[in-house]
């Protein structure tokens, strides 16, 4: 069986991690979505609520599970036996910043990051581009599954 994990800290959840996350599934027996605590970032809302959102979206794929994890990424692979990461690419940016992190997971443990071109119609969703819609009173709903505008907007 192979388990593949994909991390992200889903500040909002998107569609387009939906996308990546519903494509992955197809490819490996079990894909763990990590909602993990960056500590780069401020979260906009709280890691239960992340966690909540996020398994909602995904009730539908029978082999994806969500888990809240902190701590090293390749730590929580190897307690899950996961073999692989999965990443989603919306274009170049994000292979510049993913590529570094890929080379010193797999310097760290062997595992193997794959990537996964995220459809072309959500190339322009980003969690923090939702946040800025929302922020200044946009509509979402249109970038992020059910249930996410009325968090995003109560924690707002």
């Amino acid at each position: 069986m192979t388990t593949a994990v994909l991390p992200g800290s889903f500040d909002p959840v998107t569609l387009g991690h939906v996308d990546i996350a519903t494509r992955a599934a197809n490819l490996f027996d079990q894909v763990i979505v990590a909602v993990a605590h960056n500590s780069a970032k401020t979260p906009l809302l709280s890691l239960a609520a992340r966690v909540s959102l996020a398994s909602d979206a995904l009730a539908h794929v029978p082999n994806v599970t969500v888990s809240a994890t902190d701590g090293l990424l390749v730590a929580f692979c190897k307690e899950r036996g996961a073999t692989a990461i999965v990443k989603g690419l919306r274009g170049g940016a994000d292979y510049d910043y993913e590529r570094p992190m890929a080379l010193m997971n797999r310097s760290l443990t062997g595992i193997e990051t794959v990537f996964i071109t995220g459809d072309a119609a959500l190339a322009h969703v980003a969690s923090s581009l939702v946040r800025d819609v929302a922020r200044h009173g946009g509509d979402i709903s249109a970038y992020v599954p059910a249930g996410v505008p009325d968090a995003v907007a109560a924690a707002l």
